[in-house]
């Protein structure tokens, strides 16, 4: 609770740099600040306090999370010193992230229903301006639109089923929910509008973490989003999505999972194979990322399809591992987006002029791939045991013939920059001192993890 105070309090201060001037220190300060918000939740870990009448509860669960997502904040604020340079708009492009980091704190630690909407909301309105924050670029506006009416498309779909839950236990706090569910299920009387309050929140979340068929709106918002910001929404906004996701049915529907479980496990298969065949024909290293998220989106799916004692630890292992691995292949896409051209094969004759910070970024592209001995190949095989544990053998197999198709792309890239450059190149990737060190934090915490998994996996196991 007191890293989401310092974060809120932080947002305000941040918005009222305008008034006294000192927008010029608002990057050091937003750092300090999530330093300290770090430093406060992992001092309050084994404490599980709930606060404002049982309305959020600072677990282990939720303090790892909060930890993760502002840790991978900081590191995302290494390459983001760009997007606070101007005067006009520096404040509130502040603000709108630290907000938008709030809204995912409460989504890890919410305990009411009403507490995770608004938690949900807060974050999702700051993404709207966000995703729109480059005002003179037409697809900026447009992806900004497509979010926002997606967005709110998905909200109604969620509060329809929030409103049939409530009408059910007549509450929206999580523990009496749970108690309603597991006592009208060992009965055998669950009301079936129960049964669609659970389908219709869970078509609602599928919009918010891009699962097909819901994904859609993925692509396009991702590519016409400023570049930082697809970064920003592709791993620290889905990472909280996720943690809500798995809290909310982990906690209330773990009793009647065998109504949802195969629905969830075929949206997880279909999410997992959309993902990597159409990345496989992109030829935008941006829009082969997006869909490489919602890829990613399906694997971390089928930590909630097992929805068993390891699953807890195997979807904050996979969050970790795809975050870093991500924000180190933004910071590659940032770098030469700064050109203006964003297509792949600008990626060749990378290696000969960076051949150290090719071999970090081949390390994260691997950790991607899940190739061993990097994080990735770890976070997935606890992934796939854990589903193998489940009965679901058949969803396991899905999941390795759509890795195998996303070695491919994967691979596609490195071999694309150990390449030589065409005579005809107009796109030099250089990498500032900023990109390079993202790549470096984000390489050895890829092999660091890869080397000793058991600690991420075993922290919520």
């Amino acid at each position: 609770m007191k890293a989401l105070i310092v974060i809120a309090l932080l947002g305000v201060v941040t918005m009222m740099s305008e008034v006294f001037r000192f927008k010029k220190l608002l990057l050091p300060l937003v750092v300090v600040g999530l330093l300290a918000a770090c430093g406060l939740a992992i001092g309050d870990w084994n404490t599980a306090i709930r606060y404002y009448n049982d309305m959020v509860y600072f677990d282990n669960y939720s303090l790892a999370f909060t930890s993760l997502i502002i840790v991978l904040t900081l590191l995302w604020l290494i390459i983001s010193k760009g997007y606070f340079v101007s005067d006009s708009s520096r404040a509130e492009h502040a603000t709108l992230i630290l907000f938008t980091l709030c809204g995912g704190v409460i989504m890890t630690a919410y305990s009411d229903l009403s507490m995770f909407f608004v938690g949900l909301e807060i974050l999702s309105i700051s993404l709207y301006v966000l995703a729109s924050s480059n005002k003179h670029d037409l697809k900026s506006n447009e992806a900004g639109m497509k979010y926002f009416l997606m967005g709110s498309f998905a909200t109604g779909f969620l509060l329809f089923g929030m409103a049939l839950i409530y009408g059910a236990a007549a509450s929206f706090n999580l523990v009496k929910i749970a108690e309603y569910v597991q006592t009208t299920a060992a009965h055998g009387q669950t009301p079936m509008f129960v049964y669609t309050g659970v389908l219709l929140m869970m078509v609602g979340l599928m919009f918010k973490v891009s699962a097909a068929p819901f994904h859609f709106w993925a692509p396009d918002v991702y590519e016409g989003a400023p570049t930082l910001i697809t970064a920003f929404m592709a791993t620290v906004v889905k990472t909280a999505a996720f943690a809500a996701f798995y809290r909310l049915f982990s906690t209330c529907f773990g009793d009647i999972s065998g109504f949802w479980a195969q629905t969830l496990a075929v949206i997880s298969a279909v999410t997992m194979l959309t993902g990597n065949i159409l990345a496989v024909s992109q030829t935008s290293l941006k829009r082969m990322l997006a869909y490489s998220s919602i890829a990613h989106a399906g694997y971390m799916l089928m930590a909630i399809v097992a929805m068993n004692k390891i699953s807890g630890g195997a979807i904050f292992l996979y969050a970790t591992a795809y975050s870093l691995g991500s924000l180190g292949a933004f910071a590659c896409l940032h770098a030469i987006s700064k050109y203006g051209d964003e297509s792949i094969e600008n990626l060749k004759g990378f290696a000969a002029d960076n051949k150290i910070w090719a071999g970090f970024l081949g390390v994260i592209v691997l950790s991607l791939a899940g190739i061993p001995p990097v994080a990735g190949f770890f976070a997935k095989y606890y992934i796939f045991y854990g589903v193998f544990q489940s009965n679901f053998t058949w969803l396991v197999l899905v999941a390795i013939l759509s890795s195998l198709i996303g070695v491919y792309y994967y691979f596609r890239i490195i071999i694309t920059m150990v390449q030589p450059r065409s005579e005809k190149a107009t796109v030099l990737p250089s990498l500032t001192g900023a990109h390079k060190a993202l790549l470096l934090i984000s390489a050895l915490l890829a092999l660091g993890i890869g080397i000793y998994p058991a600690f991420l996996q075993g922290l919520l196991s």
